[in-house]
């Protein structure tokens, strides 16, 4: 009986333990950024109101909003905000994202 009894008291023991560790990845993970996704889909659509080329406005962004998880606010500049989203370039060297 005492066997059963030291077994369960071990057993919940490591469950919250278990879930101690689970909690601090997670707000790591939140602390990187990397625990939630912005909807790229209306961050771009904001961005992109104004562009002559909506369609290739809306692909580069939407490119960079994956690769950044961040969009700049408003629809031109702002790229202090997002420093990924302004340092990604094409081949020729400019700026990828609009």
């Amino acid at each position: 009986m005492a066997i059963s009894k030291a077994f369960i008291a071990s057993l919940l023991i490591s469950l919250l333990v278990l879930q101690l560790v689970e909690a601090d990845v997670e707000i790591s993970n939140k602390k990187n950024g990397d625990g939630s996704k912005i909807d790229c889909g209306s961050a771009c659509i904001a961005r992109c109101k104004l562009s002559s080329r909506p369609n290739l406005c809306h692909r580069a962004c939407g490119t960079c909003c994956a690769r950044c998880n961040c969009v700049p606010p408003g629809t031109s500049g702002n790229y202090d905000k997002c420093a990924c989203y302004a340092n990604l370039t094409t081949h020729d060297g400019r700026r990828k994202c609009p």
